[in-house]
């Protein structure tokens, strides 16, 4: 089972068996029981999809935060990326993918019609489309573009510029790419 997890491969995963084997009472059982409790309490925000033990999450609730901008990413693994680097003080939209032909995920596959939705609601002055570098990043990136200005002519849609590199996932990428990527945005 661990072998599954990311980062894990088959050698690592059997010392990590190995070690909470070695002491069931000390590592095993709270581990097991934090993995428990983790699962009961953790929840998809019912508005930016993030996952918090709240709901709405930390970030949706925060006052602090610009109220007027949000970053739609692909994955929560993107948007902690965004906030590790402390470069975005706005909302997210977390999509749950991309648009991708070859995989069969169409626009009503992703979180497309809630963001239209939160757009919809004229609160909202920009949208930073902080999508993946890849071909299904860009054709998703485009098709936002599109229907957001149709929806939504005087929002200003921005896309991360340069520092990300082609093929590249937010989620490994460094604090300094990201800012950069981040502060160079610009109108799509």
């Amino acid at each position: 089972m661990l072998a599954r997890l990311p980062g894990m491969g088959r050698r690592s995963a059997r010392r990590a068996a190995l070690k909470l084997l070695q002491d069931p009472g000390g590592l095993m059982l709270p581990l097991a029981q934090s993995l428990k409790d983790t699962a009961e309490a953790i929840r998809p925000c019912s508005i930016c999809a993030d996952i918090d033990t709240q709901d709405p999450c930390r970030i949706c609730t925060d006052p602090s935060r610009e109220q007027d901008v949000v970053c739609v990413v692909e994955g929560v693994s993107d948007l902690w990326a965004l906030e590790r680097a402390h470069v975005h003080r706005g909302l997210y939209h977390v999509l749950g993918g991309v648009l991708s032909a070859l995989a069969g995920v169409a626009p009503e596959d992703l979180r497309i019609r809630e963001l239209t939705e939160r757009i919809g609601a004229g609160e909202i002055r920009e949208v930073i489309l902080a999508l993946p570098a890849t071909v299904d990043g860009a054709t998703t990136a485009h098709y936002l573009t599109d229907r957001l200005h149709v929806l939504a002519p005087s929002v200003t849609v921005t896309r991360l510029a340069q520092g990300v590199p082609m093929g590249g996932a937010l989620d490994v990428m460094d604090d300094g790419t990201l800012a950069a990527a981040l502060k160079a945005r610009r109108p799509v």
